[in-house]
């Protein structure tokens, strides 16, 4: 396993396990990486094998049974607004406009109303919602919906931003398009954030995306193998050098 010097995020020893109906199962087991600032790293696996889970601990949305996740030094705790969260389920409230999504964490930290609406228009703007802003979420299509997600998230002007399968519900037009701009925004050190955490089904996302992906076993879940990109940006998906590496992880999945 691959540990980097003065690294951004640590997970150490992480084991999560669950109780149903009397049986206790383990879905994670022993996970250790590091993260350093300005990577993007991706986390690859077979359906159900813990991933959505390990990032939820990463984000500090859930505790580990064993183990720790350190962000800057520091124990990740729910509350850190450093840390941020894009959910596959969009997860807006649907009485609430895209600015007043948007605003909910700045709320949350009690920053002022005014400053609130300035900053949520910057990121609502930022995502390509300008003349959205009061709309709600039935009135907007999936990658609108994600749009909302990212703002919200990005508005509280994270270090570190954990997704969760971002694009997956979205049509393929869609999902293109947002993969260029999370990358763009990534790289644009104007803009948070410094570091990403995604956890994705797709191979080729992975791989278009990251800086290192990680591939996780069937449960419970071990690290099987660390593998680093090094493929230029952008990136050509029909490049030789492009499809040996998803070969590489495929089988490594599979």
């Amino acid at each position: 396993m691959i540990f980097l010097k003065n690294p951004f995020l640590e997970v150490k020893n992480v084991t999560m396990d669950y109780k149903e109906e009397g049986h206790e199962f383990e879905v994670l087991k022993n996970i250790s990486f590091s993260v350093s600032k300005g990577e993007f790293v991706c986390v690859v696996g077979a359906s159900g094998c813990g991933k959505s889970t390990l990032l939820r601990l990463i984000a500090g949305l859930e505790k580990p049974a064993k183990g720790t996740v350190l962000f800057e030094g520091k124990q990740v705790e729910a509350e850190n607004p450093k840390v941020a969260m894009v959910f596959q389920n969009f997860a807006l409230l649907p009485w609430m406009t895209v600015v007043q999504n948007v605003s909910l964490g700045l709320e949350a930290a009690g920053m002022a109303k005014d400053e609130q609406k300035k900053i949520a228009m910057r990121y609502v703007d930022l995502v390509g919602l300008s003349g959205f802003e009061n709309a709600y979420p039935r009135e907007l299509s999936g990658g609108m919906k994600q749009r909302v997600g990212l703002a919200r998230a990005l508005a509280i002007n994270p270090k570190l931003l954990c997704m969760d399968e971002p694009f997956s519900a979205l049509d393929a037009l869609t999902a293109e398009n947002l993969r260029r701009e999370v990358l763009n925004l990534w790289q644009d050190k104007i803009f948070p954030p410094d570091s990403v955490v995604m956890v994705t089904h797709s191979i080729e996302e992975a791989v278009y995306m990251a800086d290192r992906i990680l591939v996780l076993s069937k449960p419970p879940a071990k690290i099987i193998a660390t593998l680093k990109i090094s493929l230029p940006r952008p990136r050509n998906r029909k490049s030789r050098e492009f499809y040996h590496d998803v070969d590489k992880v495929y089988s490594l999945i599979t």
